[in-house]
């Protein structure tokens, strides 16, 4: 069980964090209920406005009894922290799975007595963990703040709230675990599983837009989630296809495990085709071979859902009016109609667009940590210029995927009889491009001053805006704090003209954060990752039959070390003398630097 004890351990930080931030937005949300809406008649109009709301729930998912204070907390944070939980549970399965093994660590692992398909169901009850430490910790807080007087959950409704919410990061570990086995590298395990999650958030979208489809619910793992209805109408029967469908993926991963080779999917790329070697004459088309899979799979990811909001956007604009007008103005998108959700769903597309300069963030990471950065710099190409051909890949990458969420949400609306134009959704596309252009240059930044913590800098800032953007846009929070939301700079075109002097402000700060991340990154070393193939040992410290490496320190040199499968054996056969093994993996000297 060392592997499973490993995989918890790793799983365990993140899924404090985020346990408790899921905590603290539940009881925020519970606790303001009373405060901004003291009135029976403000409750009863704030139910009228979202009950049988089309637009609302296709967006946010439904809304019951939004006149007590557990139907206003399941409408506000639910969809929300469902899909932040889909977003932890596939990045957290393809990292420990796919990244480990694309490192190099799974090689040392399988020279012990184990075999591939128990390595991965081992990384999978550690995995469980972690989410585990999410549903208790969310749940705890849950229970806490549902003691109030004002807001009156019962223990049992609250350990059942934090089940729904924790369900989909469930979903999703399985899911990655599964694209694991398929795809080649951890890049692709990723997009893979964040296709199959977009997928799935548009048929719920669609699902909830009106009653005629509403059967689609139950093929999207999502609605699963959303047909639990905790607090207000629970249905438990729910949890049997969620339990199925991660029960079904996870021994499917364990099976496909053992079926294919380490460093391996079962979807590799063809070895027999003829050479491919345009684009290989020089750095630059090197860095656009590389980034231009990636980036199509955002474009297409962003463009099926740019269809899914545009064939909805009429019928669900038509339920827009009178009070609800109100609403949608405080969210940013004022007035009605086609336009008013068109503003709302442009919004939830930057968001997406903003994870992409994220995966730019990591995949530019990837290649300095892995030791492929090196072979590159070995030849007449400047630091410089290899950090700012991939940073203005990313940008012409975020671009096109602009540009595509305008335009396939046109073709959407034009195929209902929707009233954009096309000029103004081709704007509104442009319009959500700045939010991911200033994500891009806090990466490039954190790579160049702390490029180890590069990726957590980029989720930090972007799951920040997006908790204040959508837990704050239905009460009356201090501007102060609302301004430091990316999103919230956003104006929502089409509903209002795009704010184009915001927009370069935002840019200007974006391109700014990039020369610094550039020159910031020309003045230090790489640096890679400190991983389980250079483990540094203190002498004296080796017992037969244990490991117990000394806790590492980047810069100071703590003895021997192992870098190759041989050495570790050594290590597990119970060696009483351990002498340095020069022979392993290259660079390994290098990343304790």
């Amino acid at each position: 069980m060392l592997i499973a004890r490993l995989a918890a351990r790793r799983s365990l930080r993140s899924g404090v964090l985020w346990g408790y931030l899921f905590g603290v937005v539940v009881a925020s949300t519970a606790l303001s209920y009373g405060r901004i809406y003291q009135t029976a008649a403000e409750r009863q109009r704030l139910a009228a406005t979202f009950g049988a709301n089309h637009a609302s729930s296709a967006l946010f998912g439904p809304a019951p009894q939004l006149q007590t204070v557990a139907g206003f907390t399941v409408f506000k944070v639910s969809m929300l922290l469902t899909i932040i939980g889909a977003i932890w549970g596939l990045m957290t399965s393809t990292r420990l799975l796919r990244g480990d093994e694309d490192a190099g660590r799974w090689e040392l692992l399988l020279g012990g007595p184990t075999t591939r398909a128990r390595a991965v169901g081992q990384v999978l009850a550690g995995l469980g963990t972690g989410a585990g430490v999410i549903w208790a910790i969310t749940a705890l807080l849950t229970v806490a703040v549902g003691r109030s007087s004002t807001v009156g959950f019962g223990v049992s409704a609250s350990l059942y709230f934090a089940l729904a919410l924790v369900a989909s990061a469930v979903e999703f570990l399985a899911v990655g675990a599964v694209t694991s086995q398929l795809a080649p590298n951890r890049r692709q395990a990723a997009g893979y599983a964040a296709s199959f999650l977009g997928v799935s958030y548009g048929l719920r979208m669609v699902a909830d837009a009106g009653p005629g489809l509403h059967g689609l619910i139950w093929v999207s793992p999502l609605g699963w989630a959303e047909q639990l209805q905790p607090l207000t109408d629970p249905r438990p029967l729910a949890l049997i296809p969620v339990a199925a469908f991660t029960a079904v993926l996870a021994a499917l991963a364990v099976l496909l495990a053992g079926r294919r080779d380490v460093g391996a999917g079962l979807w590799p790329a063809r070895s027999s085709r003829a050479p491919r070697v345009r684009l290989l004459s020089g750095a630059t088309g090197l860095t656009v071979r590389l980034a231009l899979p990636g980036a199509l799979g955002w474009a297409a990811a962003v463009a099926i859902a740019a269809v899914l909001i545009g064939t909805v956007a009429k019928s669900a604009g038509a339920t827009i009016e009178g009070s609800e007008r109100q609403v949608f103005s405080r969210l940013g998108s004022p007035g009605g109609g086609t336009a008013a959700f068109s503003g709302i769903a442009f919004m939830i597309l930057a968001i997406v667009i903003a994870f992409q300069a994220a995966s730019a963030v990591n995949a530019a990471r990837a290649e300095e940590a892995e030791g492929r950065l090196d072979h590159v710099l070995a030849a007449a190409v400047s630091r410089s210029r290899w950090f700012a051909g991939r940073l203005l890949g990313g940008i012409a990458a975020l671009l096109f995927s602009g540009i595509a969420a305008g335009v396939f949400t046109w073709t959407g609306e034009a195929a209902q009889g929707g009233g954009v134009s096309f000029p103004a959704a081709l704007e509104a596309g442009i319009n959500i491009v700045p939010p991911a252009l200033f994500a891009l240059g806090t990466g490039a930044l954190a790579a160049g001053l702390w490029p180890r913590r590069a990726g957590i800098a980029v989720y930090v800032v972007l799951g920040w805006s997006v908790l204040i953007q959508f837990a704050g846009g239905f009460t009356a929070q201090n501007h102060w704090v609302l301004d430091t939301s990316l999103f919230h700079q956003l104006a929502a075109a089409p509903a209002v003209p795009p704010d184009w002097q915001v927009n370069g402000i935002v840019t200007g700060l974006g391109l700014a954060a990039m020369l610094l991340g550039t020159s910031a990154f020309r003045h230090r070393d790489l640096q890679g990752e400190l991983t389980q193939s250079c483990l540094l040992l203190r002498p004296g410290r080796l017992r037969p039959g244990r490991l117990r490496p000394r806790p590492r320190r980047p810069g100071r040199y703590a003895g021997p070390w192992v870098s190759s499968s041989s050495g570790w054996r050594a290590l597990a056969r119970g060696s009483s003398r351990l002498r340095p093994q020069r022979r392993g993996r290259p660079g390994c000297a290098a990343r304790l630097r």
